[in-house]
């Protein structure tokens, strides 16, 4: 089993597919650490040798906000909104879609289900 950036990626994909497993890589990121590091395409996880997946863990490391500090940074980000009260703080606090998006019919994944009123019906 691989390990990359504290993750365990699947040993049996492609790398380029395995690298999408760490949060904060993509698919155009993975494409671009698979160049960098000399891989072809279709190499699978499995048949990387200690030193590629050494090369992989440096590029990342070196390129690359992944994992525990991308999730932290991103935490920190909605922090101080919340902190200066501006209209994103407010919208992250009241649950509801932050950057512009209509809330009338949609936003149901952010406001979640939907709540019925009383005195309604006709």
């Amino acid at each position: 089993m691989a390990r990359i950036a504290g993750v365990n990626i699947p040993t049996k994909k492609r790398v380029k597919v395995a690298l999408t497993y760490v949060h904060g890589i993509g698919a155009t990121s993975a494409a671009h650490i698979c160049a960098k590091a000399g891989l072809g395409d279709e190499r699978r996880v499995s048949d990387l040798t200690e030193d590629e997946l050494t090369r992989i863990r440096d590029i990342i490391d070196a390129d690359y906000l992944v994992e525990g500090d991308l999730r932290r940074q991103t935490s920190m980000s909605i922090k101080r909104y919340l902190d200066l009260g501006c209209l994103r703080g407010l919208r992250h606090r009241r649950n509801l879609p932050v950057r512009g998006q209509r809330t009338h019919t949609n936003a149901r994944t952010r406001k979640g289900p939907a709540k019925a009123i009383a005195g309604k019906k006709k």
